[in-house]
This record gives C-alpha cells, structure tokens and sequence, in this order.
C-alpha cells in the first residue's frame, strides 16, 4: 500500500553536478523530519548509494527512517513493488543521480511537490547549474507559478567573492534561495555516524538548525502553495468567461 499522492510530499534533490551535497541534504532533511515525527523515507536513485550506505550506519536508538534502495536490481520482486512506498510516509525525499536523460528528469520531477537544487559557489558549479535550471523549465516543464523550485547554497562561506557570485547568479535566476549552508565540518562528521546534525548536541549546530528548520517550513508550504495557484488560474478563467464576446464590425457598401 502507498500513501495518498495528495498527502504524499515529494521531495526531489537534484543536481548534475556531482558532489553538490545532494546525499547530504537528504540525509539531514530526512534526520530532521524524523525527530518531528513525519515517517520520512529516503529513496536513493543515485548508482553511489550514499544516502542508503548512510541509512545502513544509522543506529537502532535513532527515530527510524525508511530507505529503498531504486538502483539495486531485483529478481524477486517487480519494479513498482521494488519502490513501493510505505504507507506511513509523510515526506519522500528522493536523492537523484549525478547525470540523467531528458526522460529521467522528466520522470523524477513530473509528481514532485518540492524539487531542490543544492548550488556550491565555484565557477564550474555555477556554470553546471544554470544550464540545469534551464532543463528543468524547458525540458521538464516546470511552471515557475507553481513555486516548488528552489535553490539550497551549500558550502558557502559568506563575505567572500565567490559567494558574492553564487548570490548574484540565483538572484538572477528568479528562484528562491531559501537556505545558506555553510562550510561546516558538522556536516561531515554527522555522516559518518550516520545521523543528521540536528541529532548532534544542539549547542554545536544552532546555525545548521536553523537553516534546516527554513528548508523545512518552505518544504511544508506546497499545499499553500498549490492551493494558491488553483485559486489565480479559477479566478482568470472565471474573469475570461466573464468578459463579453468580440464582435466583428460589418462593412456595408454605400
């Protein structure tokens, strides 16, 4: 059984551009919703494995997270029993590949309610980005009125010139950046235990928290968000029927 796919917040962290930090996103996201008592599960796309290799160091005593592993082959089990979704979960947040087809993407970000997009402020990862972006508007057709594209700066040290750069590049964009990262070794640390920073001694992460509590209110807003764009487009269709019909002026011959 699978939850509702009204109820069901799917999260997509995407991103071609290998070590952006996209395991570690999940992983921390998926550790957060957890202590909140959400039933997150992790379904790791990406042949690396890092957030299912992350999952398997998690202890027993943590609030439990559910993992499907979407690259490892199964002759027992079909394809859609193989990424069945437990019918507990609240929030999926899905881990993509480094490098994907114009079907994948489409494929992955079609259902999704949230698709995140983790930017490190190098010149190369800047670059990467954009023409990405620009994939996932052209290419997967994501209707910027929908607002569930957003951009996570990650590794970021603030008051330096190549996060000026990262900056002024998102602003250009138009999309939300809705958390900054920073270069923290927390992060590391954490994912050699297997836990999220927000298991770590709070006194040690309260930046970290707080970022990631940001992420989270902007991730749990998609029913706002979604209701708010079925209200504009009831309201330009009902000020489209209401609007009277053109006539055509008839020219008659003196």
């Amino acid at each position: 059984m699978t939850p509702s796919q009204h109820a069901l917040n799917k999260i997509v962290v995407l991103n071609p551009k290998g070590g952006c930090g996209k395991s570690t996103l999940v992983t921390n996201l998926a550790a957060r919703y957890a202590q909140y008592g959400t039933s997150p599960t992790i379904m790791d796309h990406d042949p690396q494995g890092s957030s299912i290799a992350w999952l398997r160091r998690r202890g027993s005593d943590y609030f439990k997270i559910h993992g499907i592993d979407a690259c490892k082959p199964s002759m027992q089990a079909t394809r859609s029993w193989q990424l069945r979704i437990p019918s507990d979960t609240n929030n999926l947040l899905v881990d993509s590949p480094a490098s994907m087809s114009h079907d994948d993407l489409r494929r992955l970000s079609s259902d999704a309610t949230n698709l995140l997009v983790p930017v490190m402020p190098s010149a190369m990862d800047i670059h990467a980005a954009s023409r990405f972006i620009a994939d996932l508007l052209l290419v997967a057709k994501i209707d910027r009125r929908e607002r569930k594209l957003a951009v996570v700066a990650n590794r970021t040290r603030k008051n330096t010139k190549s996060f000026a750069r990262l900056m002024r590049f998102l602003d250009s964009l138009g999309i939300p950046i809705i958390a900054v990262l920073r270069d923290s070794q927390n992060f590391v640390h954490a994912a050699e235990l297997g836990i999220g920073v927000s298991e770590m001694p709070p006194s040690r992460v309260r930046d970290e928290l707080r970022q990631l509590d940001t992420i989270i209110s902007w991730l749990d807003a998609w029913p706002e968000r979604r209701a708010q764009l079925a209200d504009q487009k009831a309201a330009q269709s009902q000020s489209a029927s209401s609007r009277p019909p053109l006539h055509t002026a008839t020219l008659s011959s003196a």
